[in-house]
């Protein structure tokens, strides 16, 4: 799959996921009731989870381009594997953080997730982005 298809369809997905989040924030029949600080719902752990996969996206694709100063096991796999962890671990988390910020019922500050699915949405396009240059890095330099 070309970068170009992957920046498309994670465009898709937050036009589409913005698009279908409008209609459900306008019918507000029963107010939210806040969450707990301690509670855990669905939300919030699908947002967390998200955020973790593209946090390990993002560093597996800065460690992608650089050269090891030893014999290091993790290293040495995230030189040939991290780009392409990167793009993959991107588009999930923002494909999650979407579909947790769509599905949620009330505002920041609710207990739902929202806003850890905005958290894993940007660190989504921040681990495509950086995925993206070590692979074109990657490439130049074979």
């Amino acid at each position: 799959m070309s970068v170009r298809t992957v920046l498309a369809l994670t465009g898709a997905a937050l036009i589409g996921g913005l698009a279908l989040a409008v209609p459900a924030a306008a019918e507000a029949s029963v107010p939210p009731v806040a969450a707990s600080v301690y509670t855990l719902s669905v939300g919030r752990v699908g947002a967390s989870s998200a955020a973790l996969v593209g946090l390990l996206g993002v560093v597996a694709g800065g460690l992608a381009p650089t050269r090891s100063a030893g014999p290091g096991r993790v290293r040495a796999w995230a030189r040939r594997n991290g780009s392409v962890t990167a793009l993959v671990a991107g588009p999930i988390a923002v494909a999650v953080g979407t579909a947790v910020a769509v599905t949620a019922d009330g505002g920041l500050g609710t207990g739902n997730g929202l806003g850890g699915a905005y958290v894993a949405v940007l660190v989504g396009l921040a681990s495509v982005a950086v995925g993206w240059r070590s692979r074109s890095r990657s490439r130049r330099a074979g």
